[in-house]
């Protein structure tokens, strides 16, 4: 092989129009259209030639063609005021710096395994990289000091074509990185920036990318340097492709690489937020960095590394929770674990529900959740489903007190609204609607706008989709070799005038994107009537590994074919944000139907919402919190069944019916004038309670309030002082759990308080009237612990059948004196009984100290025991 010299060339742009480039090299273009527009106005054909990527397009415009433009006063004028706003964004105060008065400024990492920022940097699969993409937009646009960390995927996640029978084929494209918005962070010498991560045997070298996103840098690494083996090269290869042992590679290069890295440009991290599991291993080399430089036993900065880490979970099918064997384990971290202070054992209880458990899989969202203070599900079902699926971690604490809360998803708004939406909103709701997207007053405005002008933007969108799907369809046939005379069909497909439902996601068994066709007869009739039709398009991939969810995109193919409807039902190939986007803002109903509680989140839907789309869904995610019936539809009524099959013919009935009986008929309902004014006055409904609820500024300040400030707080207080409180707290820690195994609730008195006094609560016959008190004292030995180190709780509530307290409450009890007996002390606390029924009432003892983010912390909780 010949020694090749490499380097990069770039266009050359006339000096009046070089901040193209500068335009082009910050992704704040993506959610600004006019910025969007100056590249069309060069050259609409090209732009889309080049997959909307405003690197590649400057470097293939003619150079007579860029000379011409400097030349051209207009597009000059639009050009500055382009630049102009992007350095008054950069600039401006932000929603942080006026809300959020931390003394010390934090710095917030953000790890995930992909980041859907736009289909030019195509390094995301789903909706976990796409939410990961809108959280940089709202942090950039609300000042959240934050920084993305991921890796850079060489041919990112696969593209996908059908072959003729309809089954699902991958093919991965190199992606040319240097043609694309990103840089190569480098040294002042002006080489790349180069970290090393140690894996068994060997050191791989990955150099930093980085994409600026209006305010926010993200970092991503990369392994496909010349200093790394062919085998670590491909560390970077491609998102969830290969097998177990290329997937503990990735996720050790995401998360102890990712530290690295932002230790290697000087970013030292206040609050380090992992997006899913896939990047824990990130808070052992925190650990390992507190340690050595430090000098602290692992046990100490164990509590000052979860101080300041967050942890989000995302998913509930186990394929995507993240296990790796023990051998694995000990294959690439037999090294690494010493460097913790700490033996195998522990290490792998690290990763463990069953501690004990020698056989069982090192699991990476256990690992995340035990270095976390903060763990969160991504709605209120998933937050609920996750305490219940995770609570074992927290021995006898009551489910809903685990402490997993919820943060809904959202989306950011002004990145998936149409250019006619956002033309809309900026006439009625102001030109800055934007920056007050949270604000519901804002969203009320909605009603002010005339039902023909939101019906008509609507329908131009639609119109828009048709032409697109259309364009698609056309080369989906020519490439699988389709006879001349049938591509004139692409040209035929779907009516702008019919009611349009689109279904896009990823195909899995459990989305069920199949529901639709369980009554065949039943669908074809709705798609075949000729006075009320309705259409349907259908997009998504399947993971190159799921052959039921590839059978399920090929039964679609077939049920076009085998009924005669292609042109009623059509599939768009190769699924990504542009697909979705053009989706999202043209159907009428988006459809979503996932097997309850199986679906986390889900996020689409909140896009179709701002865009005057309709949800129809059945009860899981979001929608449990979005649907109202003056806004869209339920399938079902969120029913839980241990028959899948049977769950699927209730539900897709359901659907029929909903279809036949309320959807169609509103649709089609029209007035003197034309207008579905039924249908328009939902989408307004819709529009106005979804989009200030449903956005990811709201979610990303819910996460800053909640999290990211409390996190950096506690995460400066337990560092200062050269760690003095951090090891002072992992010191009390200590002593408790030591001193735990005799502590004893030795006594409990209740009595009775009513309007003729008090008396003791009769154990025969323990009844109480409404409005009367009941008086609890409890006797609780601690040994040497003192009473300011525990709380002791009265905890009641009405029982179940079975005896258990549901929907409790905690009364923490006073301390009242120690009795004759050394280390014994009493407590006193009381509770009103404002209802009748069954209720129930015990004793509790729990750790307390001021620095506890939760009081299950240290899994320590004392219940008196029956007599």
């Amino acid at each position: 092989m010949p020694n090749v010299m490499s380097f990069t060339v770039l266009p050359a742009l006339p000096e009046c129009i070089k901040d193209l480039d500068l335009i082009a090299r910050n992704m704040f273009w993506t959610w600004n259209p006019e910025f969007v527009e100056l590249f069309k106005r060069i050259d609409s054909t090209l732009w889309s030639a080049c997959g909307h990527n405003p690197v590649e397009f400057l470097g293939n415009v003619a150079q007579l063609k860029l000379e011409a433009l400097a030349e051209n006063q207009g597009f000059i004028c639009e050009l500055q005021r382009a630049v102009e706003k992007l350095n008054s964004y950069l600039n401006a105060p932000t929603w942080f710096e006026k809300v959020c008065s931390i003394s010390n400024e934090p710095i917030i990492a953000y790890f995930s395994a992909e980041f859907g920022v736009h289909e030019c940097l195509p390094i995301y699969a789903g909706g976990l990289g796409i939410l990961a993409g809108d959280h940089l937009k709202s942090a950039s646009d609300l000042g959240v000091p934050l920084v993305g960390v991921g890796l850079l995927y060489q041919k990112g996640y696969f593209r996908q074509y059908l072959s003729i029978d309809g089954w699902q084929q991958e093919v991965y494209l190199e992606n040319d990185f240097y043609n694309k918005p990103i840089e190569l962070v480098r040294k002042d010498s002006g080489r790349p920036l180069t970290i090393s991560v140690e894996y068994p045997g060997r050191c791989v070298v990955a150099q930093v990318w980085c994409v600026s996103v209006g305010r926010v840098k993200l970092y991503l690494l990369d392994t496909n340097v010349a200093a790394n083996s062919l085998g670590d090269r491909m560390i970077t290869s491609s998102l969830y492709g290969g097998d177990r042992e290329l997937r503990i590679r990735q996720e050790i290069m995401l998360g102890i690489g990712g530290l690295k890295a932002l230790t290697a440009m000087g970013i030292s991290p206040t609050v380090c937020h992992m997006n899913e599991g896939h990047a824990a291993f990130m808070a052992l080399e925190r650990i390992r960095e507190l340690r050595n430089d430090q000098n602290m036993t692992f046990d100490e900065a164990v509590e000052a590394v979860r101080a300041g880490n967050v942890f989000t979970m995302h998913t509930l099918i186990k394929a995507g929770l993240d296990e790796f064997s023990v051998e694995l384990m000990d294959k690439y971290f037999g090294s690494y674990f010493p460097h913790l202070g700490i033996n195998r054992k522990r290490f792998l209880a690290l990763g463990r529900i069953l501690p004990d458990d020698d056989d069982e899989p090192f699991k990476m969202p256990v690992l995340a959740i035990q270095l976390s203070s903060y763990v969160n599900g991504v709605s209120k079902l998933h937050g609920q489903i996750s305490r219940e699926m995770w609570g074992s971690l927290w021995p006898r604490v009551p489910t809903n007190e685990v402490p997993i809360i919820s943060v809904t998803n959202g989306i950011h708004v002004r990145n998936w609204l149409s250019d006619e939406m956002d033309s809309l909103y900026q006439r009625y709701l102001g030109p800055n609607w934007f920056d007050e997207t949270t604000d519901a007053s804002v969203w009320e405005t909605i009603e002010q706008v005339p039902d023909e002008e939101i019906w008509r933007t609507h329908q131009r969108c639609k119109e828009q989709l048709i032409v697109f799907a259309r364009k698609r369809l056309k080369a989906q046939m020519q490439r699988r070799g389709t006879y001349h005379t049938e591509l004139n069909q692409a040209e035929e497909v779907l009516d702008p005038d019919a009611l349009t439902i689109g279904f896009a996601r990823r195909f899995v068994s459990y989305k069920r994107g199949d529901l639709l066709l369980r009554d065949p007869q039943r669908l074809v009739k709705l798609l075949s009537d000729q006075n009320r039709p309705i259409q349907i398009i259908f997009a998504g991939k399947a993971h190159p590994k799921d052959t039921a969810g590839k059978d399920i995109i090929r039964q679609i193919i077939h049920f076009a074919t085998q009924y005669n409807v292609q042109r009623r039902l059509v599939f768009l190939e190769d699924y990504d944000m542009d697909v979705a986007k053009a989706l999202i803002c043209g159907v009428d109903i988006w459809l979503s139907c996932p097997r309850r509680p199986m679906e986390a989140s889900g996020t689409s839907g909140m896009k179709a919402a701002v865009n005057g789309v309709l949800n129809m869904s059945t009860l899981d995610g979001w929608w449990c919190e979005g649907y109202t019936p003056d806004i869209g539809w339920v399938i079902g009524a969120g029913e839980r069944y241990e028959d899948n099959d049977y769950q699927d013919r209730v539900e897709s009935q359901a659907v029929y019916n909903l279809l036949e009986n309320e959807v169609i008929p509103l649709y089609y309902k029209r007035s003197a004038d034309n207008l579905p004014r039924a249908w328009i006055r939902k989408v307004k409904n819709s529009i106005k309670w979804i989009a200030p609820k449903f956005s990811t500024h709201r979610m990303v300040a819910e996460y800053t309030r909640r999290f990211y400030n409390l996190a950096a707080t506690r995460w400066q207080y337990l560092n200062a002082d050269a760690m003095t409180k951090a090891k002072a707290f992992a010191q009390w820690k200590s002593d408790m759990r030591k001193a735990w195994p005799d502590f004893a609730v030795k006594d409990v008195i209740m009595e009775v308080k009513n309007g003729n006094g008090a008396e003791p609560l009769n154990p025969k016959k323990p009844q109480l009237k409404v409005g009367s008190q009941l008086s609890v004292r409890a006797l609780v030995k601690l040994g040497a612990v003192t009473p300011n180190d525990v709380s002791v709780e009265l905890y009641h509530g009405p029982i179940d059948t079975w005896g258990n307290i549901k929907d409790s409450s905690a009364v923490r009890m006073d301390y009242k004196e120690t009795s004759g007996k050394s280390g014994e002390h009493w407590f006193s606390g009381r509770m009103n009984c404002a209802k009748t029924g069954q209720h129930g009432a015990a004793v509790r003892v729990l750790p307390r100290h001021t620095d506890l983010v939760n009081p299950y912390e240290l899994g320590l909780i004392l219940w008196e025991k029956a007599n």
